[in-house]
């Protein structure tokens, strides 16, 4: 080997042991023992026990919902969970609590018994504000299966709600939801 690739080997050695750690110490050198913290660390408190909490109770069928049970035939036979999730389909453009405004479509807060195209500061369809009629559930029920079918000219761009059921239980959702109150008796 010549002299030149014997100092090169040298010089690659010692930069290698040099990069992997070593260091100019003796190798005789004890090293330094590393010290752990003495602190301990608290034990992390043991998660808290959910409480266990029974199952809703499934809606017998033919049987009254509770969260309808006030409402008059049919209503207070609907699927509760239907309504609210169907309700889903229109919250995007509804709200339904008292004062809450309106969104691209009126607040349905107060829908039953007030007249169609009536909410302060909303810009109803011709349609709607020559419309004459009174919301009540089953109004309700004919807009929701085809809103452009039930009165022609307004400009609620919504498909509609096929399912009886699933109308049934929105309506009873938003009678609970928006302050429905019964008509008096006669």
């Amino acid at each position: 080997m010549s002299p030149f690739l014997k100092s090169a080997t040298a010089i690659a050695a010692f930069a290698l042991i040099a990069a992997c750690g070593g260091s100019s110490t003796d190798a005789a050198t004890p090293a330094a023992p590393t010290q752990t913290p003495t602190e301990t660390v608290a034990a992390a408190p043991a998660p808290a026990e959910k409480p266990v909490v029974a199952p809703a109770a499934a809606p017998v069928p033919g049987e009254p919902s509770p969260e309808f049970a006030a409402l008059p035939a049919p209503y207070n036979m609907a699927d509760y969970a239907r309504g609210k999730r169907t309700f889903k389909l229109c919250q995007s453009c509804h709200l339904t609590a008292e004062g809450a405004g309106n969104l691209v479509g009126p607040n349905l807060h107060g829908l039953f018994g007030r007249d169609v195209g009536s909410v302060d500061g909303f810009a109803f369809s011709d349609a709607l504000e020559e419309a004459n009629f009174v919301w009540e559930p089953v109004h309700l029920d004919e807009w929701l299966t085809n809103p452009r079918a039930f009165l022609p000219g307004n400009r609620m761009s919504f498909a509609g709600v096929r399912k009886p059921e699933d109308r049934l239980g929105l309506i009873a959702y938003l009678m609970v939801e928006t302050g429905y109150t019964p008509p008096p008796a006669e």
